[in-house]
């Protein structure tokens, strides 16, 4: 009722409007106005001033965006040994397109304002200049050509995995609309995999056939040793996804039908990166915002929110459907010792599968006499009638 009602208001405010255009026009009959349109000097004039007010209010918005959001992108704790890098870049590039969008917006609106229309006036053209054409082309040139081998050089570095390093691997399989995780176990290796043999308790598709995923280990909840190097094998069960740790600064498309691979090194602990001076700071003014909120749910008769306290999380950063917003994964980085005694506890893919399998045949073999003696029931049942 409430949006009937917005529509009918907004829909009689452009008739009012319409109708109030039509009296000024009524208005102006006998007026002597200029009908040319060809600007004269007063409209270059208003355009070259408003040229210059646009440039202000672009220099105000950045600046204000810059003081009143420049801390919300995550341009320090990062929690991956290539993080430093990928900062690095990242702020290079942001401060080059800050100084090259403040001079280039500064220029063009000057001159428009400078060289704007006069009566009289007559344009000077120049055919071509090839000493200004070689100063605006060759300084893009350098910058992005610098820019672009830099990225090249970080991206190498960071996608780079040495055979012979010790590393672990863990696979992350992405579905609609969550997460799961596998281990390597004792050989380090992980087992085959496909689609068409996912079934039952094998939600991964896992090729029990290979003896290498026997002694594989399914999670729901992700667990990383601090100064390991971990090797990412990325799959998907249904549409394209994509695998973000914002805090490890790692992403990695996760495509129906192919393997993607992403690497990285944990530095700081779960524990370590809450204890951050910035991340305390963020917490706190976070949970100002959800008490504030809480206070007004509490006084409309509602639960309040819960305290937030900071994790790493595994996200999906392709739109993937309509519960994308809920895809993610707890990420928990602790020390070595605690990771091994986590995942010690945690039962080997294989003998998941055959205790399921185990689990569910007294039950068939309990249905089988069922049906068998329903079978002579209604044999029986024919044979009397057959008598009668």
């Amino acid at each position: 009722m409430t949006s009937l009602l917005v529509l009918i208001v907004v829909v009689l405010l452009g008739i009012a409007v319409w109708q109030l255009t039509k009296i000024f026009d009524l208005t102006q009959i006998g007026a002597k106005k200029e009908n040319s349109e060809i600007a004269n000097d007063n409209d270059n004039n208003v355009n070259g001033y408003l040229m210059f007010g646009f440039l202000v209010f672009i220099y105000l918005t950045t600046i204000f965006c810059v003081v009143k959001f420049g801390d919300l992108p995550l341009m320090s704790n990062s929690a991956s040994e290539h993080g430093a890098d990928y900062d690095n870049l990242m702020w290079i590039s942001m401060i080059l397109i800050f100084i090259v969008q403040t001079i280039t917006q500064g220029l063009l609106h000057f001159f428009a304002f400078k060289y704007r229309g006069k009566d009289g006036n007559k344009a000077l053209y120049f055919a071509d200049n090839d000493k200004l054409e070689f100063i605006w082309t060759i300084i893009p040139v350098i910058v992005l050509a610098g820019l672009i081998l830099y990225g090249l050089y970080a991206w190498t570095n960071i996608m780079f995995v040495d055979e012979e390093e010790d590393v672990m691997y863990v696979e992350l399989y992405a579905k609609q609309f969550s997460w799961e995780a596998r281990y390597a176990g004792q050989d380090n290796s992980l087992g085959k995999a496909n689609v068409r043999y996912i079934e039952g308790v094998n939600t991964l598709g896992v090729d029990l056939s290979d003896p290498n995923a026997q002694d594989d280990k399914q999670v729901s909840e992700l667990h990383l040793p601090v100064g390991k190097k971990i090797v990412f094998k990325m799959r998907s069960q249904d549409v394209l996804h994509s695998a973000y740790m914002p805090h490890f600064r790692a992403q990695m498309n996760c495509v129906p039908g192919m393997v993607t691979q992403f690497a990285f090194k944990p530095t700081m602990t779960t524990d370590e990166m809450r204890n951050s001076p910035d991340m305390v700071e963020k917490v706190a003014r976070i949970n100002k915002i959800r008490a504030k909120k809480s206070a007004e749910l509490v006084a409309k008769g509602q639960a309040a929110l819960d305290s937030y306290t900071f994790d790493y999380l595994l996200l999906c950063n392709k739109i993937c459907g309509a519960s994308h917003y809920n895809m993610q994964m707890k990420i928990v980085v602790e020390s070595e010792a605690d990771f091994k005694k986590w995942l010690s506890e945690k039962p080997a893919l294989g003998k998941v599968i055959k205790d399921a399998k185990a689990a569910e045949a007294p039950a068939t073999e309990a249905a089988v006499p069922a049906v068998k003696a329903e079978a002579v029931k209604v044999d029986s049942t024919k044979a009397l009638a057959q008598v009668k």
